[in-house]
């Protein structure tokens, strides 16, 4: 995250104590390996919840789920500090949906929804974000459940950011639940250049609008490219296997999401409605179309001069 750090000023953030203090964020992914920027003596515990196989112990085959809680808390205890999260003290509450190949079933993740919902108050989780979705197509429409289910976390409170995926750049290449005009979508600021074939994707990935439904998204834009964070398999003697690289708006959702963190770590009266339009008033804009950027690019520290 270090390149992040430089581009958003985290450093300057975070040693004003801005840190995300006392801020659940729930995660539906792949799960989290037990790794050092996770279980430090200072970092807030993580709850993990398997619906897939119902293990106790904290596990991911898969990888992706990893990396993006190392994006939203990461300590940076592996790295002595240089490649922490965005809100390395906002708590983590991990719930596992997908398997080994990152695949999963609309029947395993509304139940994870649903308890997201009933225990949102006692976790204090404030933002739920998720790097994960569907194609578009008519079964996962603004009308299914799975989008009415976010909205109805998002009317409880909770701040729902969702990744736009990658099928750009066609227009309506925006899946569900990023299609809800309620929730938060995130693309990547940075999907254009050779960079992007680096890492296996095409220029052009963030998913672009309007919906289906004429909804215009992203709602803004964050860095994609490149990601560093938390690798989940990785040797005590090997430091350099503790991070990898990883792209796609799931590495941009989680960046927002850990941003916003850091907003209701200071400012925690805030509605999620509230919340959306500070992202609105303070995002950058990059010049780009409406249906590529959304409002534009995520400025933290201008978020936070806002309240």
């Amino acid at each position: 995250m270090d390149q992040i750090s430089k581009m958003l000023h985290l450093e300057s953030i975070h040693r004003r104590g801005i840190l995300g203090e006392h801020v659940g964020i729930a995660v539906v992914d792949t799960g989290i390996t037990p790794h050092p920027d996770f279980s430090t003596p200072k970092k807030n515990p993580v709850l993990f919840l398997d619906f897939l196989k119902h293990r106790r112990s904290p596990y991911d085959d898969n990888g992706h789920g990893t990396h993006i809680c190392g994006i939203l808390a990461g300590s940076g205890a592996a790295s002595h500090g240089t490649l922490s999260g965005m809100a390395p003290k906002s708590s983590l509450i991990v719930l596992k949906v997908l398997n080994s190949m990152g695949n999963g079933n609309i029947e395993d993740v509304l139940p994870a929804l649903d308890w997201i919902l009933l225990h949102h108050r006692e976790w204090n989780i404030r933002i739920l974000n998720i790097s994960i979705g569907c194609t578009t197509g008519k079964y996962f429409s603004e009308s299914s459940i799975l989008v009415k289910k976010v909205e109805q976390l998002w009317q409880a409170g909770i701040v729902v950011v969702a990744a736009a995926g990658n099928n750009g750049p066609k227009p309506q290449s925006i899946g569900a639940p990023a299609n809800s005009r309620k929730i938060i979508t995130v693309g990547a600021s940075d999907d254009d250049g050779r960079s992007s074939y680096r890492f296996g994707l095409i220029p052009n990935y963030s998913g672009r609008g309007p919906t289906r439904e004429c909804i215009q998204k992203p709602d803004l834009v964050a860095p994609g490219t490149g990601i560093t964070s938390c690798n989940y398999r990785f040797s005590y003697t090997n430091p350099a296997s503790m991070y990898a690289k990883k792209s796609g708006t799931s590495m941009s959702a989680p960046i927002v999401s850990g941003a916003i963190a850091l907003l209701l770590s200071v400012a925690g009266e805030l509605r999620p409605v509230e919340v959306k339009m500070l992202l609105r008033e303070s995002a950058k804009d990059l010049g780009y179309p409406r249906n590529r950027q959304g409002w534009g690019m995520l400025d933290v520290e201008k978020m936070l001069q806002l309240v």
